[in-house]
């Protein structure tokens, strides 16, 4: 497929960005689509997001992806933001509208959720209580896909009682906070757990949880995918529950970006996860 004359120019803000896989991911569908386009690594300072967000008309920009440290800084500059993003607190798409106008959104919900489905497509959310580790931005989005895809039970578990406390009044009566130390407790009867912490990524310590608790029935979810096997993942693996990396999340989060930018709604192929999984 091939949009003509038009050239697609997208890209990702953050600060630092050279370790974000997006471009690849993105320049991937451009050429597998082939749509004349390109998708950047766009370095922004914190302080400087405004003037670089008026700046994507100007430049012809049909949109960016938002990373560390921007995605919740940029809900001040926009000119409209979407249910979900306004809900979770922070955006992750901005699509330029016809008349310039900026337009925020939020798909790590939908990619997380997505994720879920490619690894076990009978997992339901609604069928057993879910279990999300974490109360920050992941945690939130989280939380918010969950409760979009039917859950009826999300316990929340957070070393900040008060944060976690938080995060549940702000998503309504479905979802409950707990203490640092009924997290092992908490894990009994669910169908999913969550860890939307960075604890297990390269260089931090592994999250501290046990799993005998856990229904070997159940799924268990990781933000993280670096390493894309974390210490919660190989447990999960060793006690017989399924695990899920955190790369589906971010592969599918950039699917309806991609569409928002050029009316393609893209796939997630073995030969694109290949292609990220080589630069872990």
């Amino acid at each position: 497929m091939t949009n003509g004359h038009r050239f697609v120019l997208a890209g990702v803000m953050g600060w630092p960005i050279a370790h974000s896989r997006s471009p690849k991911i993105h320049n991937h569908w451009f050429g597998q689509h082939a749509i004349n386009g390109y998708y950047a690594p766009l370095p922004v300072e914190p302080g400087r997001l405004d003037a670089a967000l008026r700046g994507l008309s100007a430049l012809g920009f049909a949109g960016c992806n938002l990373t560390i440290p921007h995605k919740e800084t940029a809900l001040r500059f926009l000119d409209q933001v979407d249910e979900s993003a306004a809900r979770i607190g922070a955006v992750n798409c901005v699509v330029v509208g016809k008349s310039g106008e900026l337009i925020g959104r939020n798909y790590d919900g939908y990619g997380f959720i997505a994720s879920l489905h490619e690894a076990a497509p009978g997992w339901r959310a609604e069928q057993a209580p879910c279990v999300v580790i974490g109360a920050g931005g992941g945690a939130r989005a989280i939380v918010d896909g969950l409760l979009e895809a039917g859950a009826q039970e999300i316990r929340v578990f957070n070393r900040s009682l008060g944060r976690a406390e938080a995060l549940a009044a702000d998503f309504g009566a479905r979802v409950s906070a707990y203490g640092w130390g009924d997290r092992e407790a908490g894990l009994a009867g669910a169908g999913l757990v969550v860890n939307a912490t960075s604890q297990g990524m390269v260089g931090q310590a592994p999250l501290d949880l046990s799993l005998a608790d856990l229904p070997k029935s159940a799924l268990v979810a990781d933000i993280v995918y670096a390493p894309l096997e974390t210490p919660l993942l190989a447990a999960a693996r060793k006690h017989g529950a399924l695990p899920v990396d955190g790369l589906g999340m971010l592969l599918h989060q950039a699917r309806p970006a991609f569409r928002d930018w050029t009316g393609v709604m893209p796939e997630v192929t073995p030969a694109l996860r290949a292609t990220i999984v080589a630069t872990l």
